[in-house]
């Protein structure tokens, strides 16, 4: 059983997305994580991020190992765990370039088709509801203003790296969003059926209550 959380960067997927896993009992997985992966490894190795060429051949030299930690589904990278190196500027700025391009979507959707492995899954990303898993009955969009997309990110990379410009910070995700929205390949959008959930002025708590209890109105979990 597939629950795809989709929304563009900073509208609280991943807090909202691992919290009702919790809560359902069921797996999570961060689509976005995986993407980020790739862009880690290109970075590592020097790659040029926008050479296609040079990505793909990336991806059929290294290797992509799943595995499930805590109820959520990782992966280690030709046996090397990135872990918050993925977070980082580096790969923050780069990986709509490697988001954009056909191989690597090909590549990721086969990767996370195959966590069906694991079991239900709460799977959190961009195109869950309509690439990954388009026939899921149970598709959420999760939105927000700009601002304050970009005051939740800002806090989060204060936390981590020390420093968090709001309006770099929006700045950035304005690029994001465009490039995310205007891609050839998977752009981000509302997938058909998804229950749009704007949560601007709404707790993480309450937009994880409203998941969970449409969920159950569905008889999905008691």
């Amino acid at each position: 059983m597939i629950v795809a959380v989709d929304g563009p960067s900073a509208s609280g997927k991943s807090t909202v997305s691992r919290r009702a896993a919790q809560a359902l009992g069921f797996i999570y997985v961060d689509s976005g994580a995986l993407y980020r992966g790739v862009t880690w490894k290109c970075v590592k190795e020097g790659i040029d991020v926008t050479d296609s060429q040079a990505v793909t051949n990336l991806l059929i030299r290294m290797t992509m190992d799943l595995v499930l930690t805590d109820n959520a589904v990782g992966y280690v990278i030709d046996g090397e765990d990135p872990g918050q190196e993925i977070r980082a500027e580096p790969v923050r700025e780069r990986v709509s370039d490697i988001a954009a391009q056909q191989s690597v979507r090909v590549y990721i959707v086969e990767k996370l088709r195959q966590m069906t492995q694991f079991g239900n899954l709460v799977m959190e990303g961009r195109d869950i509801g309509t690439v990954v898993f388009p026939e899921s009955p149970y598709k959420y969009y999760l939105d927000a203003d700009p601002e304050e997309r970009a005051r939740r990110r800002a806090v989060e990379i204060q936390q981590t790296e020390g420093t968090g410009d709001v309006d770099e910070v929006l700045s950035s995700l304005r690029r994001r969003d465009q490039k995310d929205s205007s891609r050839v390949t998977a752009p981000l959008q509302i997938a058909l059926g998804a229950k749009i959930i704007n949560s601007t002025g709404m707790t993480i708590d309450q937009v994880v209550d409203t998941i969970v209890s449409d969920l159950k109105k569905a008889g999905v979990v008691s």
